[in-house]
């Protein structure tokens, strides 16, 4: 948990909430109607979505209230979440640790960031000059990494970060879903 400071138990906020903790684009899937339209909050935005945190301390509550406690406390600001549910003003956001709470909407930004995500946290993923694995390497970028995304199509994004823009492979990235076209 290197980018949140634990303030209560994440898997003791996730029971209360009565919600599964499973990160990945299944919650998407499961959302979608019987005619494959994702649903849309009363926001008017669709749900779930992805969107990244606006400042470096966000409380995350129980529940969609302020007499609701505070179960922990995120302190980096451009961190990706994915926007589970909204209730009025509240918004309730998973990370890519699969933890669940309510954040209050003006605390997310709809800037995109994802987090670099790799099966084994000690390998580097590549980036690349171009959308293709032949071209060049720009950079490697270990597990963790928060980058902005710039453009997804055709399973490769564009990032850009400190030290490093290039094309990343999609199924690198947790903050993007599989597919998922970004302009």
């Amino acid at each position: 948990m290197a980018f949140r400071r634990v303030v209560g138990a994440a898997l003791l906020a996730s029971a209360l909430l009565g919600v599964s903790v499973e990160p990945g684009s299944a919650a998407r899937d499961a959302s979608k109607d019987g005619t494959g339209n994702v649903p849309v909050g009363g926001s008017g935005l669709p749900v779930p979505r992805y969107v990244s945190l606006k400042s470096d301390h966000v409380n995350v509550r129980a529940g969609p209230t302020k007499d609701n406690d505070v179960a922990w406390v995120y302190t980096k600001s451009g961190l990706p979440v994915e926007i589970t549910a909204e209730y009025e003003n509240w918004r309730r956001v998973r990370d890519s640790e699969g933890a669940e709470g309510w954040v209050y909407h003006s605390l997310l930004s709809g800037r995109r960031t994802a987090v670099v995500t790799m099966k084994n946290k000690e390998d580097l993923a590549s980036i690349y000059d171009s959308p293709d694995p032949a071209s060049a390497v720009a950079a490697k970028l270990q597990a963790g990494v928060v980058a902005q995304v710039k453009r997804c199509s055709k399973n490769w994004c564009r990032v850009i970060g400190p030290g490093f823009d290039g094309w990343i492979e999609q199924q690198r990235l947790w903050g993007v879903y599989a597919d998922e076209k970004v302009d």
